[in-house]
């Protein structure tokens, strides 16, 4: 009996239960003597809500592939392990939906550890599936051996830094209490990053146990109403101002009344762009790399008593750890995980608050009425955008490409865009402008090269329909999935911001007074490498060819790339970074 048989048979008994009004408690499992582990396993990924699976294949995972592939789970071979993760990454945020992302063993495993980190960083909900050396051979330097003879203080086959839960299985009779591990960790608030490593012999091997009915809920932390008071009480001392990150961006409509309500000025890491909307007046700008000086002007000349900081680590990208940033009565910290509040600044005065952070606002908004007319407020400083005319000769400047791009893919479309690790961060945070949640993707974390350049396939994939990278060169000669793209017909643009060279580095280095370090690289068509794969282009050298590009970008049927020539003189906006270096 095939996996697609079992799963026709399972939804057949749902369809009776609602039928016939049958309590699904009492719904008879579905026969398993005639299961594999490895079938069984993929039955569990598809009841816990798995629809993607990423990786790439060989002899140590393929009998689980091949299961894989036989149930409603859509399977995409990737080029790279480390793209696989990357994308698996980006489709759970455009989703919500959990990713499986697979490899097979030794290196394959080792590639994808890059992206497998990140998603711990981002707070993606991941399952990795990996083959291990079977019991018998381990030890006697089998073929790429995956073991505790040569892995063991990596943390891969261990519950720690990297996974919120690992085990490897060595016999049938493990997957119930694996899937129960897993339903509780997608049940709880905030990432998970699961590993099954499975030997050959047991995926193969006969299911000897029968599976249970996985039930799982996500239930939101939620803080005593004792705490919601104190919140209320020291916010109510003074004047306040709201931090949002990227853990807030289930709660931007409760946001927004708060702020409206009470006056209060609304500043956001990068990572929370468009939760609270960048044109409102009471938005003040970005904070750390690549943000607004505007907001450091409002900390200082108008010092708020609080800040009411929403889902936040206010980690060294989002605040660089600046005294400036710290209220004279210190913060109001609400985060689902408790270890969160206070870390960033150990020595503020910090009241920690444990909760879902929208849970929390709507607590608030209780006491905070809606005003019969609005009451008056200070003017508050504002981010300040350059305007530079197109020229007609010449390399493009990045300042032109970003405002071109604000225009036709943010205003004009509901494309999602995700800006690259290094001077495509930078200017993608400081100059582009959102009005909603969900619109703008960038790892300030772990920060990975390579990670918009593939993850762009995952969010395309999981939203169907257009999903665009700014990248830098260096990035997409390191990783792009392109030929991943063509293959399973993934809507995803590339903008390439082509300098020939490393240009964060270059540009860094200098600010740092350090000079003639090679960054160079060569000059690359990529348009070239695009059609060479089955995909296609635009390559810009000229500021009034860039709005053609874009909207032929969006328009087009295969995976597209544009090529622009950039200006590498023009200093991106990283000097919050570079002080911050120096400072260390």
């Amino acid at each position: 009996m095939n996996i697609k048989t079992l799963t026709k048979t399972s939804n057949s008994l749902k369809q009776l239960s609602r039928n016939t009004a049958i309590p699904s408690n009492l719904i008879s499992i579905e026969k398993t003597k005639d299961w594999t582990v490895a079938a069984a396993l993929v039955k569990i990924l598809e009841d816990l809500g798995v629809r993607y699976a990423f990786g790439l294949f060989g002899g140590g995972i393929t009998p689980l592939v091949a299961s894989l592939e036989q149930s409603s789970i859509q399977v995409l071979q990737f080029r790279h392990e480390a793209g696989a993760a990357f994308a698996a990454i980006e489709s759970y945020f455009a989703s919500g939906d959990p990713v499986v992302v697979f490899s097979t063993t030794g290196p394959g495993i080792t590639n994808a550890l890059t992206g497998l980190f990140a998603a711990r960083w981002e707070g993606a909900k991941i399952i990795f599936l990996s083959p291990s050396t079977s019991a018998i051979q381990r030890g006697r330097w089998a073929f790429q051996e995956t073991s505790s003879y040569t892995m063991s203080n990596t943390g891969i086959f261990t519950s720690g830094t990297l996974f919120h839960y690992a085990t490897t299985v060595e016999c049938s009779s493990e997957l119930p209490e694996i899937a129960h591990r897993l339903a509780l960790g997608l049940g709880k608030p905030g990432g998970f990053v699961g590993h099954i490593s499975i030997p050959r012999p047991i995926q193969t091997s006969q299911l000897t146990t029968s599976l249970p009915r996985i039930n799982f809920s996500q239930s939101p932390v939620t803080a005593g109403e004792d705490t919601i008071c104190k919140s209320l009480q020291l916010l109510c001392e003074g004047s306040f101002a709201i931090w949002v990150g990227f853990g807030a961006r289930g709660a931007a409509a409760e946001i927004r009344q708060l702020a409206e309500r009470t006056n209060a000025a609304v500043m956001t890491s990068s990572r929370g762009k468009g939760i609270f909307p960048e044109d409102h007046p009471q938005f003040i700008g970005v904070t750390g790399f690549g943000g607004h000086s505007s907001v450091l002007e409002y900390m200082q000349d108008q010092r708020p008593l609080r800040v009411l900081v929403l889902g936040t680590r206010l980690s060294e990208f989002t605040s660089f750890w600046s005294p400036v940033m710290v209220p004279s009565r210190g913060f109001v910290h609400v985060d689902i995980d408790s270890e969160v509040p206070g870390t960033a600044y150990p020595s503020a005065e910090t009241f920690s608050v444990q909760s879902d952070v929208g849970a929390f606002v709507k607590a608030l908004l209780k006491y905070f009425p809606e005003p019969s007319r609005p009451s008056p407020m200070l003017p508050l400083p504002r981010p300040q955008y350059e305007v530079i005319e197109p020229r007609v000769n010449g390399q493009v400047r990045p300042e032109i490409l970003m405002d071109a791009i604000q225009k036709i893919i943010v205003e004009n479309s509901d494309a999602v865009v995700i800006t690259e690790a290094g001077n495509s961060f930078a200017w993608g945070t400081h100059t582009l402008r959102f009005a909603t949640p969900g619109r703008y993707r960038v790892s300030t974390g772990f920060g990975s090269m390579g990670h918009a350049g593939t993850g762009v396939l995952g969010a395309a994939l999981a939203r169907n329909r257009k999903a665009v990278a700014i990248l830098g060169d260096g990035a997409m000669l390191m990783n792009s999935e392109i030929s991943t793209a063509v293959k399973h017909k993934i809507p995803a643009v590339w903008i390439v911001l082509n300098d020939a060279r490393y240009n964060m580095c270059d540009q860094g280095m200098n600010m740092e007074g350090f000079y003639g370090v090679d960054a160079d690289i060569e000059s690359t068509d990529f348009v070239m490498i695009a059609r060479g794969m089955g995909a296609d282009g635009i390559r810009v050298h000229n500021e009034s060819d860039l709005v053609a590009a874009l909207e032929t970008a969006l328009t087009s049927i295969v995976p597209f790339v544009v090529d622009v020539i950039i200006d590498p003189t023009r200093p991106a906006p990283i000097g919050s970074r570079i002080n911050s270096l120096i400072s260390q």
